[in-house]
Formats: C-alpha cells, sequence, structure tokens
C-alpha cells in the first residue's frame, strides 16, 4: 500500500478479521491463549449446525467423532463452543438452550461435561431469562424513534415519555448482565457457559458487551469490527429479519445489534479513553447498517451467504484501502464490499474523526501481560471443582448438571457465594481487578438518551431510513403509530400509562 493508504490504518494494530476461514480463527484464537482449546472444522459443511460458522473453538480433549454427539442436545444444534478466553484461565462460552426432549447417554453425557468444563471446574449457567425479549426491544424501539421525531410529545412530558418507551430500561439490564459476567470471569477460575433459546440474538450482545468489558483490544477499531464479526455475522445472527431488510417478515424485526451499539456509547461515554474509536465511528456504523449495497448485514449466516451465491474471498482479513474495494482477482465473490470499506462513503477528514485521540491502548491484555501473581485461585470456597451452579440477579445457585435433574447438587457445595464475594470478600486475599477491566454504573442517571444519534437537530436532519424530508416524517410517525398499535392490540404488551405516540394537536 502507499503512503495515502497506509495512513487509514491503525499504529501497530492488525487488520480487521473476517472469520470466513481457518487461519482467522487460529489467529484469533492464538491471541487470547487459548491453550486448552482449538479450532475444530466439524461443521465445515454446515451439516452439524446450518446456522454456525465452518469453524469452532472447542476443547482439545474432545474430538470431532465426540464433538459431533453433542450437537443433537442444544436447541438448533447450536452446541457450546468457546468464544473468549481470560488470561487467568476463565473461559466465556456460548450455546442454545439444551434440547428438553433429548436423552443422552453416559458418553454423551461425558462429552457434555468436556464441552462444558463442567468436570475439572466449576461451570456456570447463565440465561438471557432477565434481559428483554427481541419483541420487547422492537416495541421499546418504535416508541423511541417515534417519540423523537418532531411534534411526538410535549416538551414538559417527554422525559416521562421517554422513560415510558423502556429503551434506557433494557440498556441498563443489558449492561448489569454484562458486568455480573464480566466480574465472574475476572474474580474466579471458572466456565460460564452464556445460553439463550436460539443463541443468536442476546447471546450475540451480551458476549459482545462481556468481552468489551474485559479485552482492550476489542476496545480498539479493528478490534471492536473483528468483535462484530466473530460474535454476530459469524455466528449467524439473523440481521435481515431483525433489520427489517425484507419486508416480509415484520414480526421478527428487533433492533438487538442497535441495542449493542447504544450500550457500546454508553460505555463510552463513560470510560471516554478506554477506546480507540469515537461516538462520530458509532454514528457511522449505526447509519450503515442498512445499507443495500454493503455485503456484511444483508445475510443470517454464513451458509446463505454461500447459497446465495456470494461466495468469500479467498482472503479472510479485511485491510482499508482509501477508496476502493478490489476483491481477489480471479475469484467469483459478491462485488459488494463489507461494511468496513469506509473509504468509500466517507471522506479522509471524515474517518479522521473515527479515531479517539485521547485513546491510551496500553497492553492490549494477551496473556503475557497478565501477572501470575495476579491470577485467581483455581478454587472456590464451599465448591468441588466440577461443580454447576446457575448466576441469576447477581447470585450464583447450585444446579444439578442438565439431564440429571433427579440428583440433589453436589454436597461440597454448601452455599453459592455471591457475586461481591467473588470480587472482594472481607480479609480474603482477592487481587484487585486486573487492568483493561471496565465496570460501567447502570443506575439510573448514568444511562441517557444518545442524543447525536435519535435527536438529529434540525427536522429536516432528524429522518429514519426512509424518510429525507419533514413531509415523509409525518409518513413515517403515521406508520409507527399503526405498527404499534397493532403490537398492542394483540394483548402482550399493556398500553403504557402515557403514550409516547400521542400525535400533537
Amino acid at each position: 500500500m502507499g503512503d495515502e493508504d497506509e495512513e487509514d490504518e491503525e499504529e501497530g494494530s492488525p487488520p480487521t478479521l473476517l472469520f470466513e476461514t481457518l487461519q482467522d480463527w487460529e489467529r484469533e484464537l492464538q491471541r487470547l491463549g487459548a491453550a486448552g482449546w482449538r479450532v475444530s472444522a466439524v461443521n465445515e459443511r454446515f451439516d452439524m449446525a446450518p446456522s454456525l460458522p465452518r469453524y469452532l473453538w472447542v476443547p482439545n480433549a474432545l474430538l470431532d467423532h465426540d464433538l459431533k454427539r453433542t450437537f443433537a442436545h442444544f436447541q438448533e444444534r447450536r452446541v457450546a463452543r468457546l468464544c473468549w478466553h481470560h488470561p487467568n484461565g476463565s473461559d466465556l462460552l456460548r450455546a442454545a438452550s439444551f434440547h428438553a426432549a433429548s436423552e443422552p447417554g453416559s458418553e454423551d453425557i461425558r462429552c457434555l461435561e468436556v464441552l462444558l468444563g463442567a468436570g475439572c471446574r466449576p461451570c456456570v449457567l447463565a440465561d438471557t431469562a432477565e434481559l428483554p425479549t427481541p419483541q420487547d426491544i422492537q416495541l421499546a424501539h418504535l416508541r423511541l424513534r417515534a417519540l423523537c421525531l418532531p411534534g411526538a410529545a410535549a416538551d414538559e412530558k417527554w422525559l416521562s415519555a421517554l422513560e415510558g418507551t423502556r429503551w434506557l430500561e433494557h440498556v441498563r439490564s443489558c449492561l448489569r448482565k454484562a458486568v455480573e459476567v464480566a466480574s465472574l470471569l475476572a474474580g474466579r477460575r471458572c466456565s460460564v457457559v452464556l445460553q439463550e433459546p436460539s443463541d443468536r440474538d442476546l447471546g450475540c450482545l451480551l458476549a459482545s458487551l462481556v468481552q468489551l468489558l474485559l479485552d482492550p483490544h476489542s476496545r480498539s477499531l479493528h478490534g471492536f469490527q473483528s468483535l462484530i464479526q466473530r460474535e454476530w455475522v459469524a455466528m449467524g445472527h439473523p440481521f435481515p429479519q431483525r433489520l427489517g431488510l425484507h419486508r416480509d417478515s415484520p414480526r421478527e424485526e428487533s433492533p438487538v445489534f442497535l441495542l449493542f451499539l447504544d450500550c457500546t456509547w454508553q460505555l463510552l461515554q463513560q470510560f471516554p479513553a478506554a477506546f480507540g474509536f469515537t461516538e462520530a465511528y458509532l454514528l457511522a456504523l449505526h447509519d450503515s447498517t442498512f445499507l443495500p449495497y454493503c455485503s456484511t448485514f444483508l445475510f443470517s449466516c454464513q451458509r446463505q451467504r454461500g447459497r446465495g451465491g456470494v461466495q468469500q474471498p479467498r482472503t479472510q482479513t479485511y485491510t482499508p484501502v482509501s477508496g476502493r474495494w478490489d476483491p481477489p482477482p480471479g475469484s467469483s465473490v459478491c462485488r459488494l464490499p463489507p461494511i468496513w470499506a469506509w473509504g468509500l462513503r466517507y471522506s479522509r477528514q471524515q474517518r479522521a474523526r473515527f479515531r479517539n485521540p485521547a485513546w491510551d491502548p496500553g497492553p492490549l491484555g494477551t496473556p503475557d501481560d497478565v501477572d501470575p501473581q495476579n491470577t485467581p485461585p483455581n478454587t472456590w470456597l464451599g465448591s468441588s471443582s466440577g461443580a454447576v451452579l446457575a448466576l441469576s440477579k447477581g447470585s450464583l445457585t447450585p444446579q444439578p448438571f442438565p439431564w440429571r435433574s433427579g440428583r440433589p447438587p453436589p454436597r461440597l457445595l454448601r452455599w453459592a457465594p455471591s457475586l461481591e464475594t467473588l470480587i472482594d470478600r472481607g480479609g480474603d486475599p482477592i487481587p484487585a481487578p486486573p487492568r483493561g477491566l471496565l465496570l460501567p454504573c447502570a443506575a439510573g442517571p448514568s444511562v441517557r438518551l444518545w442524543r447525536r444519534c435519535y435527536l438529529r437537530g434540525l427536522p429536516e436532519a432528524q429522518h429514519g431510513r426512509l424518510a429525507p424530508c419533514p413531509a415523509l416524517l409525518a409518513e413515517e410517525l403515521a406508520l409507527l403509530q399503526d405498527r404499534l398499535h397493532a403490537w398492542q392490540q394483540d394483548g402482550t404488551h399493556p398500553e403504557p400509562t402515557s403514550s409516547p405516540l400521542a400525535p400533537s394537536r
């Protein structure tokens, strides 16, 4: 690349990984220093789990032959797999809910124990029951968008109407859950398994937030883009349905990804020097989400991307080139660039505003940067090494291993410590939180409306996806009112006491 192109790169930073081939997964696993894990190609033909990527991170001790026995015991065959490794030895995994109808034999249970890490250290199951459902997120976003249009509510009632949308409440709940999981991973050596029935919505959001709190690399610009590629694009978040890119499935719309961007903005406001990108970058990413000429969010999973006639480039990393997108010669790839080709849509001056000049990257959170003396102990007070626990409302409770519900909890687990005791217990020599760990405040005043995103100043600039002028704004407001009314008529969502969609008189 020339000097002009080199200016687009973060100094000393790796390129954005697209996680489309084996080398990307191996490269990231090596960065994490996860010595006990390997890259498996068991799903290379998508015959084991159609919505999962070709490659998965699985334990070294589990052969592919044994790994195949575990897929049928999870909803949509979305088996548990590693998504991040903490330098202290803790592992963050993701999985769909356990399949209630499955009846694994003794050999299957052994393989599942190895997969979840439940045989050698505590395994914590953290579900998303405390988080909003995709339907809740969609309803809150409809209310928020309508409220932010001109004339939607009187000034004196605007703040109460904002709370009535419940959007900020959903942001708070996601941040609180991410803090709980991050504190657990940093406080004790364990396996934390994030479980969601489908593992394609809130699992993506929660896994990404936890890594933003724990891994400084994910807070760099290219690290953040690689995080989205791995936890959202490769893991099968249904972007076309959730973003409403396909108008034939309005009931499946839910801006889960936009909620994640809002949560990221909240972290950026509380820790402005901890991120390598700025609010301008998040706004550009938010506004680029619906672009039809970028390939990143046009498909629901890697399998659909391939079947749609869009074969992936031979290179699995994206290095930005100023103002152009050049697929590899001789390859039958889609000519649509990834969304990370910012040079196609933004000038050099605009892209310069994406980078945070106050960012202090420090160590990028690799295992070599960790002091062994600050590594948390392997044992938990009052629990056996293979205990299974459930994380709920900030507390850990003993739970039998799945499909062994008739058995009592392990005898050695006399009590379940709270997260506060895991991090800082009385006179115990628990080390301070490691460098780079972010613990945001999720209390009411600390979580604010992303004004530059939802309130764009002049009415002409406050347009949504499809409203470039004030006349179309009124049409969009009427459309939102009709859709919200249809949602409330089905009886599943009660009418708010003060509706933010009441038209001005």
